[in-house]
């Protein structure tokens, strides 16, 4: 067993290595980006008409592509008419729902969410920290919930959202989440569109964000939350969101939302009062370098290809310096591991990593205000770095892991 000493000599032996690394968001690598340089040279001269012959250099054409919407339709099981194709993102677009539902209210509503006392969130946890960001921004009270056994807690989900009129929402990332890996099974989808709620608007906002980002010959399908909703009575109660951020180019690609008929038409109401329509020459180059959807998971591979190497350098290296010491998750898929570095050492772990030039996710972001109970939950982005920048960071970050448990030991 290493001594308190011992993990202090080498915390100094990586503050005079002098490093600069970067763990903090799951960006895609410059090696994936390039997977993607074809969209630079497209659609090309001359190439500017979509399917039904509509000039797309002009305005128009509200709800996006529709060649393209049809694409990722038939990856999130969402039919055209009801999925839109909007920004280049999804934050705006999950912002800007909320913002809707605050001023305006939400189809099956009782009104505005502005006048409801209270309005708040739950927040299954470990969570997505940008979720967090939209309610604290837009003073929406946030609970979490945290996951029981490696599953939603359906239990307490069930008693908060039947028996308090003032949760109007849920996040929820069902295929791969964000820290943890973890996915929904179809029980627990089925559970959430049907449990009775206190207000008759209670929404699900659906992150499918890495419904495609496999990281193992087993791909998940995706569930389909709109046909369990209408079955289950409640057609208007996810809204669902997903891009191509971490497919094509994260600051370059198209933004996805879509519901219910009844949710696309108050979303079409709403997104035309600030757009008078999405740029279709990119949503154009995405037609045509991904083609369809066999071809998105034809390119989705290439992108895991690249991404496995690196998550299974992450958990050797955990499995090595850490076995017994901290837990972590084994994704199948997306972005992140989640690591329980143990009661009260997070904050002073990443700390200790940022001495020594290794900047890590703020302890706390994966937990509503920043504020993790238990102060054990650490997120590890691996995709970015170099592998070699990779090996270092992680094998750095445990050494900062070790001295933080024996120092919380020793006092």
């Amino acid at each position: 067993m290493t001594s308190i000493d011992q993990l202090r000599q080498q915390h100094a032996d990586l503050r005079a290595r002098g490093l600069a690394l970067d763990l903090t968001r799951g960006k895609p690598s410059p090696e994936q980006l390039d997977l993607s340089n074809a969209l630079l040279s497209l659609p090309g001269p001359g190439d500017y008409k979509g399917a039904d012959g509509t000039d797309l250099r002009n305005y128009g054409g509200p709800d996006g592509l529709e060649e393209l919407r049809a694409l990722f339709g038939e990856l999130l099981h969402i039919p055209t008419t009801q999925l839109l194709a909007l920004d280049a993102v999804t934050l705006p677009l999950m912002h800007g729902t909320v913002v809707n539902a605050l001023l305006n209210g939400r189809p099956g509503g009782d009104g505005p969410w502005r006048d409801v006392p209270d309005v708040t969130f739950l927040c299954p946890v470990p969570g997505y920290d940008r979720h967090f960001t939209i309610c604290e921004a837009l003073g929406i009270r946030m609970i979490p919930v945290p996951f029981v056994d490696g599953g939603l807690d359906l239990e307490t989900i069930r008693r908060l959202v039947g028996g308090n009129a003032n949760i109007r929402g849920l996040w929820a990332v069902p295929t791969y989440a964000n820290p943890t890996g973890y996915s929904f099974t179809e029980a627990e989808v089925k559970a959430l569109v049907e449990m009775p709620t206190a207000a008759p608007d209670f929404t699900l906002m659906w992150d499918n964000a890495y419904a495609v980002h496999h990281l193992t010959d087993d791909e998940l399908p995706v569930i389909d939350v709109l046909a369990l909703a209408e079955a289950a009575g409640h057609p208007d109660r996810p809204v669902v969101f997903a891009s191509t951020s971490k497919i094509t180019f994260a600051g370059g690609g198209v933004g996805f939302v879509g519901g219910s008929p009844g949710t696309v038409e108050w979303l079409r109401k709403y997104s035309f009062a600030r757009n008078i329509g999405p740029d279709k020459i990119n949503q154009l180059r995405h037609v045509r370098f991904l083609k369809d959807a066999e071809g998105v998971r034809q390119h989705m591979r290439e992108n895991r290809a690249l991404l496995v190497p690196k998550f299974e350098a992450v958990l050797e290296i955990l499995d090595a310096r850490l076995a017994g010491a901290a837990e972590w998750t084994r994704p199948a898929g997306g972005y992140f591991i989640s690591l329980e570095a143990g009661e009260g050492c997070a904050t002073r772990a990443v700390a200790l990593a940022k001495e020594a030039g290794i900047a890590v996710t703020a302890a706390g972001a994966p937990y509503p205000y920043g504020h993790d109970p238990r102060d054990s939950t650490i997120r590890i982005a691996p995709s970015f770095p170099s592998i070699d920048d990779l090996r270092a960071a992680i094998d750095g970050l445990c050494t900062c892991i070790l001295l933080a448990q024996a120092e919380r030991a020793a006092a």
